[in-house]
């Protein structure tokens, strides 16, 4: 998939808008080479809207190495590593110096399946953050690269209506579980459970 990514300034607006925005595009990597791409639609999305927000890991305006990459310009990855085992990809939004991201939950796997089951080692291939990252190769080392640029882009795909896109509350998280800053498509067989 050789389309132009998205490019930065399209991360530049208010996390919710972004987040919205993002459901129905196409996330490719190309960890492991062009003849290991894998690629899916974006199904699902959580919102982290910046250091207001208690779920945020930048909450109260915390500054560690961990979170340094969401102060980052918009457009670049932040991949994080949570229950001492998994990696999370966002997309870092707003400003630099702003603390928000976009989580991406769930993908629809679209190109590269033997490279994610392979990865994976079993389905679901992209029904949740921690399995789309194994099924693409995201790790700790793409924290900070740009989507635009880097081996992970975002790229055009199919928008949904507003009719096809489900609100609701942010899950496996323990603050702020009730703020609706979860946006997945509606029927989508590879939406997290």
């Amino acid at each position: 998939m050789r389309e132009a990514a998205i490019r930065a300034t399209f991360y530049a607006r208010p996390t919710e808008e972004v987040a919205r925005g993002l459901l129905g595009r196409i996330l490719v990597s190309d960890v492991g080479g062009r003849r290991r791409q894998t690629a899916g639609r974006i199904v699902e999305v959580e919102a982290y809207v910046g250091p207001h927000d208690p779920a945020c890991h930048a909450y109260g305006h915390r500054r560690t190495a961990r979170t340094e990459q969401l102060y980052g310009p918009p457009g670049t990855a932040y991949v994080y590593f949570t229950y001492g085992m998994h990696w999370c990809l966002n997309a870092v939004t707003e400003s630099q110096g702003f603390p928000a991201a976009v989580l991406i939950r769930a993908l629809e796997p679209l190109a590269g399946l033997d490279t994610m089951r392979r990865r994976r080692g079993k389905e679901p291939l992209c029904a949740g953050p921690a399995r789309l990252c194994e099924a693409l190769g995201v790790s700790g080392t793409l924290n900070g690269v740009s989507l635009e640029r880097g081996r992970l882009r975002i790229i055009e795909g199919k928008r949904p209506t507003k009719r096809d896109i489900v609100v609701g509350p942010r899950i496996g998280i323990t603050q702020a579980t009730d703020w609706p800053l979860r946006f997945y498509l509606k029927d989508s067989p590879w939406v997290s459970r």
